[in-house]
């Protein structure tokens, strides 16, 4: 069984990660997974009714005042005051009351903010200008505790919860002791730098959040629906498969169908990123989420609300918040070592070195700095944001994740294999030559093959007969028909015999074809009438219009290409060579598609897969990344770790830039933070301490890797 909870009053991602660690211990829980931006917990396991209560008293003993609620509150308390580490100063509501409550507490953090600011400068002017103490003490006594009234607040709810190892009481100690050693001015300006360090966390965090959680914005509430003969607006979760819809100009496609009636332009980049509008017209499918730019039309359901586009979109984009990467958990495991490792480190340098020199103040002051930079919260956020960045970045360009994993795994990513029907090529069959071999014209030999073929579901023949109605050609039914696996059809038409297929097929019924043009790609389907060949129609697929370009951007990002296909291995070569692949194969069942990708990886290392097919499913599955196009089968789409919502293989490079970005970014973050970090604390260690370093080494450095996590939602480079 698995639930989603509530969490609210949460904004140390620290703690975050210590509360999910603590309810993965309780009973009866197989698994907690954190979605920290989304103020989200996803437990999965035997979830008995006195689990919430639990996982509350858990919570709390970890954070006091954070509260866990199995439905989602009225009031989200997404910023809270006296639960601060690093935190933000707003809360979002879903009511006038709410939107009250946010008001007024910016209009709080703002005026007491102004105010400290204020008295710091002239506290700096009294002290360093006219040289006047009591002024400048008290002053600074003033805008200390306008600026870090919450972090004392914070401090005496973790001293009642025994809760010692919080950034809140570390900087409290550290303040309130650069007090005590004289150094007025360290200890204001540790709590400024602290607060600005929170208004641009809030910032950040808040951007990346309303990046991923657009999706579910997009869900349609209430739509026109077809009853009695009257269109009645009702609820969208009262539509059902069948149904009739009516879209009016302006308004999202509640449902997926297909036009029943009128045609109009629609807007679908907020599913595929796509920003053309597409053109409508009856029996075409749309999906839902979509904006009606022109003209009215039906729709008649192929799907429930619950189950239409949109709404896979949002589940698909939420279950990738929960995807943690390999590099996250390696720093909540860090996180657990560091903050004790750095309070100790604390302890001796202010005990140690005063017992030997006797410069108690010297060495007070650097263990001082060491409890500044003490708390992790600049890796334990910053390294998931950029891929929580990552994931909001590529759903607004149409595609959706499954993990914060799998976009790490992209990352590493060093080959990629696509299939060619339906991937790089468009997977529509269309007739590209008709030749005679005798006095037959192209419409007789279309007439002849069309009548025949059109009682077979087979591509070719679906292709053959659109053509016949293209052209505007008249087809009768044959007299008698069968259809011979792999090789065409054989039938009596207006009493004669004839045969539609390929060349295996005219070999075996003894037809002698003339010596032709070999065709480079494609598939030809004879046609004989009474024992003689008259003529050959040539039906080939196209390949898509982005997937020349595709292959070439992958292979500057220094990417190998290569395409497996159980087509023709004279389709796939000739496809190939077009695209200018690194390597192919054709003729391959699933299993030793499966076998040579093994073989690429060995030779280079992380692979993905990209496909659409059903036979693609165990490909998709054993590659390291596997992507499938939106308009594949549902199988290639469950077992993909990305799924490509406008099915253009130019989604693949737009996706591995992303998690390029990503992981490069979050290495930046790590190597940033644990530099700054050692150089304060070297110099603490050599007996140069300044807790204006140390500030920035904790709030300034958070601060500069949460904007730098948040640069990957800029789409316009992708």
């Amino acid at each position: 069984m698995e639930k989603i909870f509530y969490i609210s009053n949460l904004d140390c991602a620290h703690c975050g990660a210590k509360i999910e660690e603590a309810i993965n211990k309780l009973d009866g829980v197989e698994s907690a997974v954190l979605i920290f931006p989304l103020k989200k917990i996803r437990v999965r396991g035997e979830l008995g009714s006195d689990l919430l209560s639990a996982m509350n008293k858990t919570a709390a003993a970890i954070e006091p005042g954070v509260v866990i609620s199995a439905d989602e509150p009225v009031i989200e308390e997404l910023h809270h005051h006296e639960h601060s580490c690093h935190g933000e100063h707003s809360s979002e509501h879903e009511h006038s009351h709410g939107h009250s409550h946010e008001t007024e507490n910016k209009r709080i953090d703002i005026i007491t903010f102004a105010a400290g600011v204020v008295l710091f400068i002239g506290a700096i002017i009294f002290g360093k200008v006219l040289h006047m103490e009591l002024p400048e003490l008290i002053f600074c006594g003033c805008a200390y505790l306008l600026l870090g009234y919450n972090v004392l607040f914070a401090t005496v709810k973790n001293i009642k919860s025994l809760n010692f190892f919080d950034e809140n009481t570390l900087m409290t100690v550290a303040t309130l002791g650069a007090f005590a050693i004289g150094e007025l001015f360290e200890a204001v300006g540790v709590v400024l730098f602290f607060r600005i360090g929170e208004m641009f966390e809030e910032f950040a965090v808040s951007r990346s959040r309303k990046a991923i959680t657009e999706a579910a914005a997009l869900k349609v509430d209430e739509a026109d629906l077809l009853r009695d003969g009257e269109f009645m607006r009702v609820n969208s979760e009262e539509i059902g498969v069948g149904d009739i819809i009516r879209i009016r100009t302006g308004e999202r496609i509640a449902a997926d169908g297909v036009v029943e009636s009128g045609s109009s332009r629609i807007d679908t980049s907020a599913i595929n990123g796509e920003p053309v509008p597409l053109t409508v017209n009856q029996g075409d499918q749309v999906m839902s989420g979509c904006i009606n730019l022109s003209d009215t039309f039906t729709v008649r359901v192929t799907a429930a609300v619950k189950d239409s586009m949109i709404s896979k979109v949002a589940e698909a984009i939420e279950d990738a918040s929960a995807g943690k990467p390999k590099i996250e958990r390696f720093i909540t495991r860090f996180a657990k070592i560091y903050t004790p490792a750095v309070i100790a480190a604390a302890v001796l340098t202010a005990i140690v070195p005063s017992l030997i020199t006797g410069e108690w103040n010297r060495w007070i002051h650097s263990a001082l700095t060491f409890l500044v930079i003490s708390c992790p919260c600049a890796l334990v956020l910053s390294v998931p944001l950029a891929y929580f960045s990552g994931i909001g970045a590529a759903s607004k360009l149409g595609i959706l994740f499954k993990g914060g994993d799998s976009v790490e795994a992209l990352g590493k990513v060093r080959s990629i294999i696509f299939d060619k029907t339906g991937t790089l090529t468009n997977g529509s069959f269309s007739v590209t030559k008709i030749e005679s071999f005798g006095s037959m014209s192209e419409d007789e030999l279309l007439e002849i093959c069309g009548s025949c073929e059109q009682v077979s579901l087979h591509p070719v023949a679906v292709s053959i007969a659109e053509c016949c109605a293209a052209r505007g050609i008249s087809l009768t039914g044959p007299e008698s028909s069968c259809e011979l696996a792999g090789r065409g059809i054989e039938a009596v038409l207006q009493g004669r015999g004839v045969l539609c297929g390929n060349e295996r097929l005219m070999n075996e019924k003894g037809t002698k074809l003339p010596t032709a043009e070999k065709i480079a790609i494609g598939s030809e389907v004879y046609i004989s009438v009474n024992g003689v060949a008259e003529g050959r129609i040539v039906v080939s697929d196209s390949v898509k219009k982005t997937s020349r370009e595709a292959i070439s951007n992958l292979k500057k990002m220094g990417i190998r290409t290569y395409m497996m296909t159980g087509d023709r291995p004279e389709n796939a070569q000739a496809v190939s060579e077009e695209l200018g692949l690194d390597g192919s194969w054709g003729g391959l069942m699933p299993q030793q598609k499966l076998e040579r990708l093994e073989d690429i990886r060995r030779e280079s290392g992380a692979v993905m897969f990209v496909g659409d097919g059903i036979n693609d499913g165990p490909v998709l599955a054993g590659a390291d990344v596997g992507g499938a196009m939106q308009t594949g089968a549902d199988l290639a789409l469950e077992a993909a770790d990305a799924v490509f919502m406008n099915s253009e293989p130019e989604s693949v490079v737009r996706a591995k830039k992303i998690a390029d970005k990503a992981l490069k970014i979050s290495y930046q973050n790590i190597i940033f933070a644990l530099v700054v970090k050692a150089a304060v604390l070297v110099l603490g260690l050599i007996g140069h301490p300044n807790m204006w370093l140390a500030v920035f080494a904790d709030s300034g450095t958070a601060m500069l890797l949460i904007m730098n996590s948040i640069r990957i939602l800029n789409t316009k480079k992708y």
